[in-house]
């Protein structure tokens, strides 16, 4: 693996000109990615901007995962892991933990790769 940095995101996003794919992780290979990462010294960083989503995913990956409202862009260098809802909250709504639980959510792996 050569990226040197994994980055947590809350949203898909293209956050830079470029080419990118993108495909759904199952929590089993989040996990194994977010190990292998630590294992190898190599960064990982939080693009997380609810609470409640830093929570649960500290809980998922036992990993601390703190809120953070950054501007990311993405470079070759990065792998952005992506935290999806499986539906759109109502505008200006921040959900209570139970709440995105409740509406289910997957994970998929972007990459740019150009």
């Amino acid at each position: 693996m050569l990226e040197k940095r994994l980055v947590l995101l809350n949203t898909s996003i293209l956050t830079a000109h470029g080419a990118f794919t993108f495909n759904p992780l199952p929590l089993e290979d989040v996990r194994s990615l977010v190990i292998e990462f630590q294992r190898t010294g190599k960064t990982i960083e939080s693009a997380i901007g609810h609470q409640s989503t830093a929570e649960l995913l500290s809980s998922l990956l036992d990993l601390p995962v703190p809120n953070n409202r950054i501007e990311f862009m993405q470079t070759t260098d990065d792998l952005a892991l992506v935290f999806k809802l499986n539906q759109r909250p109502p505008e200006g709504r921040v959900l209570s933990r139970e709440e995105i639980e409740e509406i289910g959510y997957e994970f998929g792996l972007l990459t740019r790769i150009a």
